[in-house]
């Protein structure tokens, strides 16, 4: 299932790295003495960030999921594991 035209692991890959840049440079920024509104503008953006590789990952899971659910005996058992990801991801966001 492409989430971009690559594989979805190599766009998520990707995303997490962005990420990890951005919160060096956070890191960098504290420790240079930036500006609070400076760098609470650059921790909302990798929050975002993060939140959107969350989802990206939940869309991957579901459609696996229904997938799963469809060619399976025990369709139940298949979405209430979606349902039980679902509700994990969700219970942790803002």
């Amino acid at each position: 299932m492409p989430v971009n035209a690559g594989k979805p692991e190599e766009d998520i890959i990707k995303r997490l790295n962005r990420i990890e840049g951005q919160v060096k440079g956070i890191q960098r920024m504290v420790a240079e003495g930036k500006p609070c509104r400076d760098i609470l503008t650059q921790i909302a953006a990798a929050r975002a960030a993060l939140h959107r590789v969350g989802s990206l990952i939940l869309e991957y899971h579901a459609m696996s999921c229904l997938e799963n659910a469809l060619s399976m005996q025990d369709r139940e058992k298949a979405m209430a594991e979606l349902k039980k990801t679902m509700e994990s991801f969700i219970r942790f966001t803002d």
